[in-house]
């Protein structure tokens, strides 16, 4: 699908976007033929409602779209898309009524309306048509929407047609597109390349564990985003229920998130040096699974007693953020599907980070109202670090309690990153019922927020 502008030429039908509180004063301005068919039509200016008004010929004329009022706005994220989707078919272009701070976000709510996941089945989005108002970045709108497609197409692949091997392919298709370069270490390579962790989550897997390098731009801050592709996740050896196994397949979002975002920093020419890291595997069962009780040794030389094989994203993040570090960045980002803590703690609307920056939390709270891509900051609460010290390894990779989960896996990878500024994101990357421009399934988080605040973050 191409979720883009129509053209400006094309014809189009004038859209009047009506506030419910606005409506009386709207219609009194009104012919009385127009005043009267609106009325009668049952149009109250309540979000999501739209209505075609005749001319003469009996042709329409315009379309009237209700934008409800201040307090339902507030609680969708795109409150236009909801109209956009109540459309028939055809082209249009606002005439009045959008807030000039809103067209942004609302204009990328509509471009979202037209995503539908068709892999495996007819499907189709929204057939509503926007042509771009003045006065936004079209062009710009646009890679965010192509970009958060790319992401929902990855995560909403089921794994036996999204698992290493094609997330490589996945990325390496991406770094064909813009010119990057990509590099693969695999299987054993991973051990005669100091990735011991990596290999040992993913050397149970049908397809072997890999480490996937993408590099792009030549100039600028370097910016190293990290992802966790466990393209699967069974829990190995402490093996997860069934209904918990449900969602395994987005236990990539975090990739798919880094992904998405390189594919916006990439395609809007931002003045940077963009490394991606995805450590790539499937947590499966076999007679060679890690197992419980093992101790690791890290990329890094520190020690991880494994007392839950279901707790492996932060095995796989470890060795490639210590990789990231190496290469001295200027800030290194890791997005990752990480705990179940961070939903209880949130809920799956909001995208809880950590980061000991607090100018750049700062920058990426305003970016995240700005982008329509809320954020949570959470502490790195330094009394939590004895949680993961076991005593007869280095570090414990699933602290008994149950308490603060997702704040001790944050703490568990800041280890590993040494003098870099970090961010760490614990997404959910999911989206459990439709919603105005955002589909049932996988789901961008964070990235639109952190392509927002770079520029003040890395003095773009």
């Amino acid at each position: 699908m191409t979720l883009s502008f129509a053209s400006p030429s094309d014809p189009s039908l004038p859209l009047h976007v009506i506030a419910q509180p606005d409506l009386d004063d709207w219609l009194a301005g009104q012919p009385d033929r127009i005043s009267t068919w609106v009325q009668a039509s049952g149009f109250t200016g309540a979000l999501g409602q739209v209505a075609l008004i005749p001319g003469p010929d009996g042709a329409p004329e315009f379309a009237v779209a209700g934008y409800g009022k201040a307090a339902g706005r507030a609680r969708k994220r795109f409150p236009l898309a909801a109209n956009a989707e109540a459309l028939p078919k055809g082209t249009y272009h606002i005439a009045s009524g959008v807030p000039s701070e809103a067209l942004d976000t609302e204009c990328l709510g509509w471009l979202l309306t037209g995503y539908a996941f068709d892999r495996y089945a007819a499907q189709s989005g929204a057939k509503a048509r926007l042509i771009a108002p003045e006065g936004i970045d079209a062009a710009r709108i646009e890679v965010l929407a192509q970009a958060e497609a790319l992401t929902r197409d990855l995560v909403n692949t089921p794994t036996a047609d999204m698992g290493p091997a094609q997330l490589q392919s996945a990325a390496e298709g991406l770094a064909q597109e813009f010119g990057a370069s990509c590099n693969v270490i695999t299987g054993q390579a991973l051990l005669e390349q100091n990735f011991p962790m990596i290999h040992a989550v993913g050397r149970a897997a049908a397809q072997e564990p890999r480490l996937i390098e993408m590099n792009w731009g030549g100039s600028g801050p370097k910016l190293t985003l990290v992802g966790k592709g466990v393209c699967f996740d069974t829990g190995g050896l402490n093996l997860k229920p069934g209904n918990s196994m449900a969602l395994m397949k987005k236990d990539m979002g975090g990739s798919a998130n880094v992904l998405g975002l390189a594919r916006m920093i990439m395609a809007l020419k931002l003045p940077l040096q963009l490394r991606v890291l995805i450590p790539a595997v499937e947590n499966s069962v076999s007679g060679s699974a890690f197992r419980p009780g093992d101790i690791l040794t890290s990329r890094k030389g520190l020690t991880v007693e494994i007392n839950n094989t279901d707790a492996e994203g932060r095995l796989v993040l470890a060795d490639a953020l210590t990789l990231a570090d190496e290469g001295n960045p200027d800030l290194v980002i890791s997005m990752a599907t990480l705990t179940g803590a961070a939903r209880v703690a949130v809920g799956g609307d909001l995208a809880p980070f950590y980061t000991d920056d607090d100018n750049a939390a700062d920058a990426l709270a305003r970016a995240a109202k700005q982008a329509a891509d809320p954020v949570w900051r959470m502490p790195f609460h330094e009394p939590y670090e004895a949680m993961i010290e076991p005593g007869i390894a280095d570090l414990d990779n699933a602290p008994s309690g149950g308490f603060a989960g997702s704040i001790t896996a944050a703490l568990f990878l800041r280890r590993f990153v040494g003098e870099s500024r970090y961010m760490h994101f614990d997404i959910y990357s999911w989206q459990a019922s439709k919603a105005p421009g955002r589909s049932k399934g996988g789901l961008g988080q964070g990235p639109r927020a952190l392509l927002t605040a770079l520029p003040e973050i890395l003095s773009l």
